[in-house]
């Protein structure tokens, strides 16, 4: 049996992270149950096979962790044809849970073509087939196929999926909400999505969207939320929003239990999250449960970035720190522990050791000796092969749970983040403020609570890096989504050397 550090144990009654997990990365722990995808000589001998590196295998894995999300948009989405690159998130234990996101993103960005607002376009609607049938045979839970406000703000992505005003996107999504819920079958709960990029759209969104999670106008009803655009980054929008449904009767339990947060990545939201939860358990729905996802861990090793450090010290930024990581052909024979080598050789001030990142030496991860070729017969001027993103990717991926349970531990010793607190009055922390107004119960009382208190929210930044109902018009803008040790990378901008050791895989 190998040390485990178990996850799912850790994880009490904290909000939940979801890791949104990689097409790249489920490819490597899938293949390898069926054919030898990776010699075991290329193996790091402290690591028995590749089982190890499956978060969602509770027996085999380093480190258990039974919640994930996998997008339709990177999905095989045909179930009927066996597909070993699918195989973490298809057969998975049974006791895991998936969240299934629709691919909207995918929409908005023409990667699926469709003209999506217009209802009897033959791609579309091939699309929303494969999606729904996908969902319903791998998810417990599907979100609904939402378009995204901003499509229409980004004339390239308006020209691509035929999305060009605010009213084809609630249309198109309208006309998907109604495909998924004559649809459906099986098992499978569905998440409703709340869009808008602002607080006005977000408000006329949900009044159009919210009966299709209304039992009492439809049997076969939506069972949660999901949060994007304004609604998954400015408090004040949430809380509000969170108010009116359980006065609208559309948080109940059993019925409506989980809320998710999409693409949320903020320490401080980690734990803010969790007191949200906590609240609305207390005080109106005992199993609602809130989860949230971002790719970071895999986006951040696509760049060549290792996350090497945790900073939770009271009344400061909360964040976890990555920078660049060895890559350097000499280490091709150097037996050192990985953790040993990089500090040694002033590569990283700090490193945390994740299970599998102490289980390697540098040479598991800078494999290429100078004169060695790749796998498709060229010399590189990287000493990662794909597999060596693979072991970082996994690395990456505790340190990201890691982090967040970590917060909310030291949350919980009165430990706080600077921006979770008053800066005058203590007294008006955010915690105690949001128990408020769930304690109140009292549509207009709580609503009065949440507006009393916005400069609180205001100082609780989301990914966009705005908040707050002075908020009326959001256009999409780049923030970072961690701390950088060197200066700061777009997701899409992947370092061309890196990317020589990618050619060879999925």
């Amino acid at each position: 049996m190998i040390e485990q550090d178990n996850l799912t144990a850790k994880q009490q009654d904290y909000a939940i992270f979801l890791p949104a997990i990689s097409s790249f990365y489920a490819s490597y722990v899938g293949r390898q149950r069926t054919t030898p995808y990776v010699e075991q000589s290329r193996m790091p001998p402290a690591m028995p096979d590749m089982e190890s590196m499956n978060w969602l295998n509770p027996q085999q894995g380093l480190f258990p962790y039974r919640w994930s999300l996998y997008s339709a948009g990177h999905a095989n989405l045909d179930l009927n044809k066996p597909d070993p690159k699918e195989d973490m998130v298809r057969n998975r234990d049974p006791n895991t849970i998936m969240l299934a996101d629709s691919g909207g993103f995918q929409i908005a960005k023409g990667v699926w073509p469709g003209r999506w607002a217009d209802f009897t376009d033959k791609k579309a609607e091939a699309q929303r087939e494969k999606v729904l049938k996908w969902q319903m045979g791998i998810a417990t839970y599907g979100m609904t196929m939402d378009i995204p406000t901003w499509t229409f703000r980004d004339p390239e992505a308006s020209k691509l999926c035929g999305i060009f005003s605010y009213e084809d996107a609630v249309n198109a999504t309208r006309y998907n909400n109604e495909y998924w819920m004559a649809n459906r079958y099986g098992e499978t709960k569905i998440l409703n999505v709340l869009q808008g990029g602002n607080h006005a759209e977000a408000d006329h969104w949900y009044d159009l969207m919210k009966d299709y999670c209304d039992p009492t106008k439809h049997k076969n009803h939506f069972n949660g939320w999901g949060m994007g655009g304004q609604n998954m980054c400015d408090v004040h929008l949430v809380l509000k929003r969170l108010v009116h449904l359980i006065h609208d009767g559309l948080l109940e339990k059993g019925c409506h239990d989980w809320m998710h947060f999409l693409g949320t990545s903020k320490l401080e939201w980690a734990v803010l999250l969790t007191d949200i939860q906590r609240a609305v358990r207390k005080h109106a729905n005992p199993n609602f449960t809130i989860s949230f996802d971002c790719a970071s861990p895999f986006l951040a090793t696509a760049n060549g970035q290792l996350y090497h450090s945790i900073y939770t010290d009271n009344r400061s930024k909360w964040s976890y720190q990555m920078a660049p990581t060895a890559d350097d052909k000499k280490y091709a024979l150097d037996n050192r522990s990985f953790r040993d080598a990089v500090l040694a050789d002033d590569i990283h001030k700090s490193f945390e050791d994740s299970p599998i990142s102490q289980r390697l030496r540098i040479r598991d991860v800078c494999v290429y000796k100078p004169g060695d070729v790749n796998k498709i017969g060229k010399e590189g001027r990287t000493s990662w092969d794909s597999f060596s993103y693979a072991l970082m990717m996994g690395h990456n991926v505790w340190m990201h749970i890691e982090a967040v349970q970590r917060a909310n531990r030291m949350y919980d010793q009165g430990i706080c983040p600077d921006m979770m607190v008053h800066p005058i009055d203590p007294v008006y922390d955010a915690r105690r403020v949001i128990d408020r107004v769930f304690a109140a119960r009292d549509r207009s009382k709580s609503l009065a609570i949440i507006d009393e208190h916005s400069k609180i929210w205001e100082r609780i930044v989301g990914t966009r890096g705005f908040t707050g109902k002075r908020v009326w018009s959001a256009t999409p803008m780049f923030n970072s989504l961690f701390d950088f040790d060197q200066p700061q990378i777009e997701e899409v901008d992947l370092d061309p050397a890196k990317l020589e050791a990618l050619e060879d895989s999925v």
